[in-house]
């Protein structure tokens, strides 16, 4: 948990706390309110009010208030925490007399962020209290800064414990129910890791808190444009497994990095490395080359990226698609950093992978990493746990078996399709793949552990199930599949492939 700004709460002063409101960016502090506060009260409002992504509001935002260092870690934290924690809703719903959708957005939004500064952080009550009153002062006006000193002042009569004993079931009667509570995730989603886990509630526990545990800025080195070496140079430190991966230790604005701003380098999870390198290396068979490669779902381009370099490296090309319009122009703009094409490239082009504009066998290696729940990434994306449902699953599953589909479509015989996911939701994973298999002869499946060399605890295989309490990267899934044969016209299969390696 990160401390007050400008205030001690270093790992060599965490035990030492001082009164009064913290200093803002270099003790900027504007209308009695410090910019880290306002900072995070910009994201979450944003959040709340416009239904806006807080990973991609929070690094404008650090930039327009000019905060960095331990500012901005502390306006990172008190942002992303009120949202995991679902802004407190649940205890602030104890400590006001009336419906919380009844308070002004401004007004529910800073007793919010005052809850997480009091439960969940290393700010004393009194300073919490008085710095959130400043904040509603300035954003609601003077009478609702008196109600919320009102409310602030009944949240801190309890600690979090405190509030989870209150709050929470009793683990012994509803042990689904008491982790969602104390940890903060919606039933469903504890029930949907829970049967990933394989049952195990010691384990889901566990993920369940590496998922409110922040997590590290990571780059990748998109290997011909920049190196880990650069990247180091620059102050970052090596990532755990991928080889092309490093972690900025101070966090703030990836693209103060001079290789990102200048498009050599991108912000991409560890695991989104991991799986998008493993169908690089994975082996292919037959008489075919290895010199088209496709995404089939490219939108934001970071796996784009990488592939292509990796493609450039081996003098193979990458064709990305993306059906949203604005989701392809990033993908272009990763792809063609300052209007220039990087080595490896094919081209970006707007099309719906699930009708092919392509013939059939058309690449060697196909990328599906198909739209899902995005639960996997409940780290890095805090108000995402609050957004989906669980009848969001069986809306995705649909078209993630018409896209795994065409994947295989579009490979030719010999070739390799990697399906990933950014959820460990089995229904999204690997019930899709055993659905699609279900109706095929011409597919066999491949051993995906051997492409993550040095990575512990991936299973038994064939397919790969990352977690952030085992990998600390987010949970990707991955299968790898090599097709076999060719689907004719009238529904036969003609088997000509090896076997599986």
């Amino acid at each position: 948990m990160a401390s007050e700004p400008g205030r001690a709460g270093s790992a060599g002063s965490a035990g030492r706390r001082r009164p009064g409101p913290a200093g803002g960016s270099g003790g900027q502090r504007r209308g009695g309110v410090d910019s880290a506060r306002l900072a995070a009260y910009d994201v979450v409002h944003a959040v709340s009010v416009r239904n806006a992504y807080a990973n991609l509001v929070l690094p404008s935002v650090l930039r327009e208030r000019g905060l960095s260092g331990r500012d901005a870690a502390f306006a990172t934290e008190l942002a992303h925490g009120t949202l995991r924690r679902g802004g407190y809703d649940d205890v602030l719903a104890r400590c006001v007399n009336r419906p919380l959708t009844k308070l002004d957005p401004e007004v529910r939004d800073v007793l919010r962020l005052g809850a997480h500064q009091i439960l969940g952080m290393r700010v004393p009550s009194h300073a919490a209290v008085a710095t959130s009153v400043d904040l509603a002062r300035r954003v609601a006006g003077i009478g609702p800064s008196k109600f919320v000193n009102a409310v602030l002042r009944k949240v801190a009569a309890h600690d979090l414990p405190g509030w989870q004993a209150e709050l929470a079931p009793a683990y012994e009667q509803d042990p689904i129910g008491n982790l969602a509570a104390v940890h903060a995730h919606p039933r469903w989603v504890v029930e949907a890791f829970a049967d990933a886990l394989g049952g195990s509630l010691a384990e889901t526990a566990a993920v369940l808190a590496a998922d409110n545990e922040p997590a590290r800025v990571t780059l990748a080195a998109w290997p011909g444009r920049s190196s880990v070496a650069d990247l180091r140079a620059e102050g970052a430190e090596p990532g755990r497994w991928s080889p092309y991966a490093v972690v900025l230790t101070e966090g703030g604005d990836p693209h103060r990095v001079q290789a990102v701003a200048q498009g050599r380098a991108g912000v991409q999870d560890e695991g989104s490395q991991l799986v998008a390198a493993a169908l690089a290396e994975a082996p292919l068979t037959g008489d075919g080359g290895d010199d088209r490669w496709l995404d089939l779902c490219a939108g934001p381009g970071g796996k784009s990226a990488l592939l292509a370099s990796l493609a450039g490296r081996r003098s193979a090309a990458l064709l990305a698609t993306e059906l949203q319009p604005h989701r392809a122009e990033l993908v272009a703009r990763a792809l063609t950093p300052r209007g220039r094409r990087s080595r490896g490239v094919l081209g970006t082009v707007v099309a719906d992978g699930t009708v092919p504009a392509w013939r059939p066998g058309a690449f060697d290696r196909v990328l599906a990493d198909v739209p899902c729940t995005g639960l996997g990434a409940l780290r890095r994306r805090p108000e995402a746990r609050w957004r989906r449902a669980a009848g969001d699953v069986a809306g995705l599953t649909p078209l993630q078996r018409k896209l795994l589909t065409t994947a295989l479509d579009s490979v030719r015989v010999g070739g390799v399709v990697a399906y990933v996911t950014c959820s460990p939701h089995l229904a999204e994973t690997r019930d899709v793949v055993a659905g699609v298999l279900a109706d095929r002869t011409d597919v066999e499946r491949v051993d995906a552990r051997p492409l993550l060399p040095g990575v512990p605890d991936l299973g038994d295989g064939p397919e790969v199930q990352l977690w952030p309490h085992r990998h600390g990267t987010d949970a990707m899934f991955l299968a790898l599949l090599r097709r076999t044969g060719i689907r004719t016209d009238s529904g036969t299969r003609t088997g000509t492939g090896a076997p599986s390696q």
